[in-house]
């Protein structure tokens, strides 16, 4: 007997996530100095953590010892203020990611059908399948959320629509206005799960109302991470904030203490340090500028982004990406997104997006 025969077929069947490529990975195939290094793979933020978070977990790290607070408290008191939500509708998460599967395990059964778009989050798919349920790929438009198409792919046997906005790794941004129009047609047994990752990104005209909504539709679960323009990527938290119904039974499924100490610290103090958010906000316009300069210049195709990356089109992408690993620069293959003419960069500090530029201009 095999242990796959145990294993139910959906299970089998999954392909596991693909992060992007470790320094220290690198370094050991190419044997190179992991301080020559430049990854652009992962979208984090190349400014580090806020000063404010560094300095709380030097004071908590004695307190490791101890059990986290399951339920969160003083993060969940911190982020209803901040985003004046109601502390019953929210639930963190070791990360976004992992908000997004807990929404899956609380309300999704096999044969459910679950739509989610063309290049959208790997995520999505990989949640639906991990329950047995199925996905519904909508094909795109113009590399973003087709929502009329989204909407017509809806059936009887639908019971979840994931939308990620802005979209990673195509940097798409669905308008406030569409956005919640599609909303306010998806029947509300259909759970909608939202995906803000990227918003801390945006221009003041294109952030998102979202959780203005949440009393307007009690279908919607908004999942937010800390991993981005924060930059807690290491400690893994994010949340999910949505009519505290849900929230409940999605608590019933959530592990205990699924959020370490450190991470529920740092979030407080990073939650609080809206320079640092605006000082990531400015490096990343600046960064976004000098890379599409720099695409422009090379005659390459590339996708205009609202998130912390960009998606370019090149030649021979699989051969580019590997020349660049051999140049000590890191960025992400997308094949995987559909979309094996492209790779995505991070954008960084200038000069590590100088160093992909340098090395970018050399192999092409």
């Amino acid at each position: 007997m095999s242990i796959q025969s145990l294993i139910p077929k959906y299970i089998c069947d999954i392909a596991p996530y693909q992060g992007g490529k470790p320094i220290s990975e690198l370094a050991r195939e190419y044997k190179l100095e992991e301080s020559s290094i430049v990854k652009l793979a992962s979208n984090e933020n190349p400014l580090g953590m806020s000063p404010k978070a560094r300095e709380v977990i030097l004071k908590s790290i004695d307190e490791i010892y101890r059990y986290p607070d399951g339920n969160a408290f003083k993060l969940k008191t911190a982020i209803s203020l901040k985003f004046n939500l109601n502390p019953d509708g929210l639930i963190f998460g070791n990360g976004s990611n992992d908000i997004l599967e807990l929404a899956a395990r609380t309300f999704l059964k096999v044969g459910d059908e679950v739509i989610f778009s063309q290049h959208a989050f790997a995520v999505y798919s990989l949640v639906t399948q991990a329950m047995g349920a199925v996905g519904v790929k909508v094909p795109a438009h113009n590399f973003s959320h087709d929502l009329t198409k989204m909407f017509d792919a809806i059936t009887s046997k639908t019971k979840m629509i994931f939308i990620a906005n802005p979209n990673n790794p195509t940097g798409t941004l669905i308008p406030k206005n569409e956005l919640k129009g599609f909303l306010s047609k998806i029947p509300q047994h259909i759970i909608v799960v939202l995906d803000e990752a990227y918003d801390e990104y945006l221009n003041a005209e294109d952030k998102s109302v979202s959780f203005s909504w949440l009393h307007e539709f009690p279908n919607l679960i908004i999942s937010r991470t800390f991993s981005k323009a924060y930059g807690l990527a290491g400690l893994r938290i994010g949340f999910g904030a949505s009519n505290p119904e849900i929230i409940q039974f999605m608590n019933r499924v959530r592990q205990p203490f699924n959020v370490n100490s450190l991470a529920q610290d740092a979030a407080v103090a990073a939650l609080m340090d809206d320079a640092f958010v605006s000082e990531s906000k400015i490096l990343n316009n600046n960064g976004k500028n000098q890379l599409e300069s720099a695409f422009q210049k090379l005659h390459l195709e590339f996708i205009p982004t609202f998130g912390n990356f960009i998606s370019f089109k090149v030649d021979k992408a699989p051969q580019v990406y590997e020349a660049l690993l051999k140049a000590g620069v890191i960025v992400r293959p997308i094949a995987n997104y559909e979309m094996p003419d492209y790779l995505r960069v991070s954008i960084g500090l200038k000069e590590e997006n100088e160093r992909f530029i340098q090395a970018l201009e050399t192999i092409i």
